[in-house]
């Protein structure tokens, strides 16, 4: 996924997700499928909850952390 940046000189450049900086700290980032997650895990086992597990890798590649 690419995002355009507009520099002051008028000049646009092009970056990837992975380019992004995370804005938060890991454990504080997508705190509703971390939720998902840890509930799903508890209650089912991890190999029942890969569903959430990649929801939440999603969220946290969508914040800027390579997971």
């Amino acid at each position: 996924m690419e995002a355009l940046q507009v520099h002051n000189t008028g000049a646009v450049t092009a970056t990837t997700v992975q380019d992004v900086k995370p804005k938060k700290k890991i454990c504080c980032a997508c705190p509703d499928t971390k939720k998902l997650r840890d509930e799903c895990i508890v209650q089912h086992g991890e190999d029942a909850c890969s569903k959430w597990i990649d929801a939440h890798k999603r969220c946290l590649r969508a914040e800027g952390f390579n997971v």
